[in-house]
């Protein structure tokens, strides 16, 4: 298999508009299936090669977790 930094295609679902996404990034990645999902509500997640996390409510607040276990949250455009 080709090394992309886009990684393989697993899977793509979508269901009554809501999206499912996931990739394959081989074993040299920290989390090697990654994923991401959007919902119709405005909200998504991503779940990353590097092991970080990110949460949109898609109402204004949103949490970043590093590889290291960090969290970053921030609501309104303030961060905490």
């Amino acid at each position: 298999m080709p090394n992309s930094s886009y990684g393989r295609y697993v899977s793509l679902i979508v269901i009554q508009g809501n999206h499912y996404c996931s990739r394959d990034y081989g074993s040299g990645a920290a989390n090697r299936n990654s994923y991401h999902y959007s919902n119709t509500n405005g909200s998504y997640y991503y779940s990353n090669p590097n092991g970080s996390t990110y949460y949109n409510s898609g109402q204004g607040s949103s949490t970043y977790t590093s590889p290291s276990g960090n969290v970053s949250k921030s609501s309104g455009g303030k961060q905490s």
